[in-house]
C-alpha cells in the first residue's frame, strides 16, 4: 500500500502537470498522510535541511564555470584545438564534436551548457560539410551527455550528498567510464559515415596545431587542475568547483579578453536561476526521502527484488533496465532524487559497492537527457541547431545504442570502473 501512496501522489502530481519540486513535496506528505503522522513543522525542516549541505555549494559555482566558459572564449578554443588535431580524417567533424565534448565535460560537468555550446559552434559547419543534419544533431546531443559523467559532474554531487557516498571517489571514478563512452562515440559515428562521400577539410599543419595549442593552451589547463588536486587532495570537490569559476573568469576577461564587465551580471543571473532550479529540487526531495525512510519503503522495494538479490550483477542490470525506463519520462536531477533513497539501501544489502553503482547510475541517468519523448538534452539541440525534434530524435539512436552497449558493458565488468577508479584514488 505504501508503494501505491509513494507513486500514485508522484505520478498523479506529474500527470496534471505540477512541477516536479511541488510533486516531490506532495509525495511526502502523501505519506505522512497516509502513516498519520503529517507534521507541517517536520516538512518545513526537511526542506531546509536539504539545501543546508556544503557539498552542494559546489553546484552554483560548477554553474557558472559552464556559463563564463561559453561566452568567455574557452569553449570555441577547444573546438578549435580539436578541430587541429582530427578534423582531417573522414568525418573529421564529427570526431571534433566528440573530443571537445569529452574536454568540455571536465570544465562544466553540465550536459545542457556543452550540447548547447557545441551545438551552436559545429553544427553550421556539419551541415555545410555535407553531413546528415539529423544524424549530426543526434551525434552531438550524445557526445553532450559525457559531461554529467567526466568530472567535474554535478550529477555525482547531487548523487553523493543523497547517498551519503564520497563525491571525490565518484568524481575519479567517472573519468575511465566517460572515455569509454567517448569511444563508443567514435565507433558508431565511423560505422555512421564511412559510406559518405564528403572531402574531409585539409590536415592542418604543424604549425597551425600548435598555434591552436597555444591559443587553447589556458582552457585546456583546467581539466588537468581540478584532476590533479582531486587526486591529490589539494582540494574538495566544492573547493574545486570555485577554483574551476575562478579560474574560467580570470581566462575569459583577463587572458582571452572576451568576457566584459558588463556581461557578468547575466552569467551570474543565468547560473543563480539554474541553481535555485537544482536547490530546490533537492530541497523537496528530502522531504519525500525523509518519509521512504520512515515508511521503510527500501525494505518492500528489497523484497521485490530479493530473487535477484543472491546476484549483484542480475540485480544491477534489472535496477538497470528500471532507470532506462524512468529516463525516458523523467529528468536526471529528479529521477537521482527520486531513486537513490530508494535503492541505495537494496545496493548495501546486495553488498554491491556504492562508488561503482553510482557512477552506473548517472551514466543510465545521462543517457536518459538523450531518450525521448522527453530527452532534455535533444531538446537544446533542436532549438540551438533549428532543428525538428523528429529529427535529432531519428539522429540519436545509433549513438545512443553505443552507449547502453558501453552501460551493459559495465554492468557486466565491473572492474572495468573499479580498477581504473583505484588506481586514480591512488
Amino acid at each position: 500500500m505504501i508503494v501505491t501512496v509513494f507513486l500514485g501522489s508522484l505520478l498523479g502530481a506529474m500527470a496534471i502537470g505540477m512541477p516536479i519540486a511541488f510533486a516531490l513535496l506532495l509525495c511526502g506528505v502523501a505519506l505522512m498522510a497516509h502513516l498519520d503522522a503529517f507534521d507541517a513543522q517536520i516538512v518545513a525542516q526537511n526542506v531546509i535541511n536539504g539545501a543546508d549541505s556544503f557539498p552542494l555549494v559546489a553546484v552554483p559555482f560548477f554553474m557558472l564555470a559552464g556559463e563564463v566558459m561559453n561566452a568567455g572564449g574557452l569553449s570555441k578554443r577547444i573546438v578549435a584545438v580539436a578541430m587541429a588535431m582530427v578534423g582531417h580524417i573522414r568525418g573529421g567533424l564529427g570526431y571534433v564534436a566528440i573530443l571537445a565534448a569529452c574536454i568540455m565535460a571536465s570544465l562544466s560537468g553540465s550536459a545542457v551548457a556543452d550540447a548547447a555550446a557545441l551545438t551552436a559552434l559545429l553544427m553550421p559547419m556539419m551541415t555545410a560539410a555535407g553531413h546528415d543534419p539529423a544524424r549530426s544533431g543526434g551525434l552531438i546531443a550524445a557526445a553532450g551527455i559525457i559531461a554529467p559523467i567526466i568530472p567535474p559532474s554535478i550529477g555525482f554531487i547531487i548523487f553523493g550528498v543523497i547517498a551519503n557516498v564520497s563525491i571525490t571517489k565518484l568524481f575519479l571514478a567517472g573519468i575511465m567510464p566517460g572515455l569509454m563512452l567517448g569511444l563508443a562515440l567514435v565507433a558508431a559515428w565511423w560505422l555512421s559515415v564511412r559510406k559518405e562521400d564528403l572531402t574531409p577539410p585539409p590536415r592542418a599543419t604543424a604549425a597551425e596545431l600548435l598555434a591552436a595549442l597555444r591559443d587553447g593552451f589556458w582552457a585546456l589547463m583546467l581539466p588537468g587542475i581540478i584532476i590533479f588536486g582531486l587526486k591529490f587532495g589539494v582540494f574538495t570537490p566544492t573547493e574545486a568547483a570555485v577554483v574551476a569559476a575562478v579560474y574560467s573568469l580570470f581566462v575569459a576577461m583577463v587572458v582571452y579578453r572576451e568576457l566584459k564587465p558588463a556581461q557578468l551580471y547575466d552569467l551570474f543571473a543565468s547560473a543563480a536561476t539554474t541553481t535555485a532550479v537544482v536547490m530546490f529540487l533537492v530541497a523537496a526531495a528530502m522531504v519525500s526521502a525523509w518519509m521512504i525512510t520512515i515508511a521503510n519503503l527500501p525494505a518492500q522495494v528489497g523484497a521485490l527484488l530479493s530473487p535477484f538479490m543472491d546476484n549483484p550483477t542480475l540485480l544491477m542490470a534489472v535496477i538497470m533496465l528500471l532507470v532506462v525506463v524512468v529516463g525516458t519520462a523523467m529528468d536526471m536531477a529528479p529521477t537521482i532524487l527520486i531513486l537513490t533513497p530508494v535503492l541505495m539501501p537494496v545496493i548495501k544489502q546486495a553488498g554491491i559497492d556504492p562508488v561503482y553503482f553510482g557512477v552506473l547510475f548517472i551514466i543510465n541517468n545521462a543517457i536518459g537527457l538523450i531518450t525521448p519523448p522527453v530527452g532534455t538534452v535533444l531538446n537544446v539541440v533542436a532549438g540551438v541547431g533549428k532543428l525538428s525534434m523528429g529529427s535529432v530524435i531519428r539522429g540519436v539512436w545509433p549513438f545512443m545504442v553505443a552507449q547502453l552497449i558501453v552501460l551493459a558493458l559495465l554492468v557486466l565488468f565491473p572492474s572495468l570502473v573499479t580498477v581504473p577508479a583505484r588506481w586514480f584514488a591512488g
